[in-house]
């Protein structure tokens, strides 16, 4: 943890393991024979779509998107996602499989036209049937929505849409380049609850550059005015493929630089308290939501207990019979690739089954708590003993409880748990190996 508090810059956010850095080109091919085998059609098959188009790349952005593409480069990506999604559903893994939930993420997804987006779902849904999809989430940038597009996502069949407002203030939303301003945000809001979404996220960004704490407090409060159904909150990283990095290394501190790591947990501690104060319950470290038999989050639940997921998309990451995989980052190789009749696999890793217990158990524990009898049925592991060190350690400094086969995660916990996961990491990882 130490070297969180002292290294503002960096990408701490724990989102897969093994780390992304360990996978390698030469487990592509390997990864790609394990889908001639048979699915197991009780695992719950997920699909994510990566639309990689923006209005304008954020300062902070580290994802695979492109500004400047033209609405004939849009369809001929729209063309190769389904020529994608028909290899992999060609494939004996995916035989009788039925899709459990869908993600579309970016990039931003409504940065699409409506009838661009209708050709992309009938694209995808010819390929494999929704007939069994419980979820289908959507990213949005406030400033692309207006009630008929809305009403044409939600017709199309999702049922959650995320918002992703970051902040309210005006001159924070500017100097972080965000595409939208503060106007975008509640007119969007206000026709997504006008055209009857299931469900509602907003997205926070505890931390930005600007950062105060009044507004951090307005923002809180703008946020129980709206009430969603739903709030992620996500402390603000500097990873080192960013704008706001460069200017950072070569502009020194800037006026108003990101705040410190005490600042953003504090802020975000601020939030979900006032959040829960509301009637908000936790979902997870970042996640508060208003009723937990309405919200759900099958997407990241499914993921996190070792679900398959198909990734689409430049650059775009999937989980399939054990290995992880990743697209080609360039579009034109991903395209290229695709049009010819192959899967862009640019990278995979070849999980065994001790990783796919740290993966599973490190996930699981974003949600502020796990069982260890799931762990026992499944791998056949008793991970009360197995990170028994670990643990030990996480309690002694407030971070973590153990309630006889329950781990739970003290408010603490879940405030620094990006920070302290390497823990459970094996040695060939960085971690301190088991």
């Amino acid at each position: 943890m130490m070297e969180v508090e002292t290294n503002p810059t960096g990408n701490y956010f724990v989102a897969n393991y093994p780390p992304f850095s360990y996978w390698s080109a030469d487990a592509a091919d390997t990864a790609l024979n394990r889908l001639h085998a048979a699915g197991d059609s009780n695992q719950p098959l997920g699909l994510y779509i990566h639309l990689p188009f923006c209005r304008k790349r954020c300062h902070f952005c580290y994802f695979r998107v492109y500004t400047e593409k033209s609405s004939s480069e849009i369809s001929d990506y729209i063309r190769a996602l389904g020529n994608e999604l028909a290899h992999y559903a060609s494939l004996p893994y995916m035989a009788n499989r039925r899709l459990k939930y869908i993600y579309f993420g970016g990039g931003t997804p409504s940065y699409l036209g409506t009838g661009q987006l209708r050709e992309l779902f009938a694209e995808l849904q010819s390929h494999l049937p929704w007939d069994g999809v419980e979820e289908v989430t959507f990213e949005c940038e406030p400033g692309t929505l207006h009630e008929q597009k809305l009403a044409a996502i939600k017709a199309m069949g999702v049922t959650r849409l995320s918002l992703g407002i970051e902040n309210f203030d005006d001159q924070i939303l500017q100097a972080n380049n965000r595409a939208h301003l503060s106007r975008h945000i509640y007119s969007a809001f206000a026709a997504a609850r006008k055209v009857g979404f299931p469900q509602i996220n907003i997205d926070l960004i505890a931390g930005m550059v600007g950062e105060t704490d009044a507004n951090w407090r307005d923002n809180i409060a703008k946020v129980l005015q709206l009430a969603p159904d739903s709030v992620t909150i996500y402390q603000m990283e500097v990873p080192f493929n960013t704008a706001l990095y460069r200017q950072l290394q070569n502009e020194g501190k800037p006026t108003s630089p990101p705040a410190d790591w005490p600042s953003k947990r504090r802020w975000q501690a601020e939030a979900f308290a006032a959040l829960a104060e509301a009637g908000y319950q936790t979902s997870s470290a970042y996640t508060v939501v208003k009723t937990k038999d309405k919200a759900h989050f099958v997407y990241r639940d499914s993921l996190w207990r070792g679900g398959d997921l198909i990734g689409l998309g430049v650059s775009a990451f999937g989980h399939l019979n054990g290995a992880h995989i990743q697209n080609e980052k360039d579009i034109g190789n991903y395209q290229r690739r695709v049009f010819t009749g192959e899967l862009p696999i640019s990278r995979a890793y070849l999980a065994t089954v001790e990783e796919r217990l740290i993966r599973e158990m490190i996930l699981q524990l974003k949600t502020g708590s796990v069982d260890s009898g799931y762990f026992q049925r499944k791998f056949g592991h008793n991970i009360l003993e197995k990170f028994a060190k670990p643990f030990d350690e996480l309690m002694k400094e407030d971070l973590l409880l153990i309630n006889e086969h329950q781990v739970e995660l003290t408010a603490n916990g879940l405030l620094r748990v990006d920070g302290f996961l390497q823990r459970f990491f094996l040695a060939q990882h960085g971690g301190p190996g088991t």
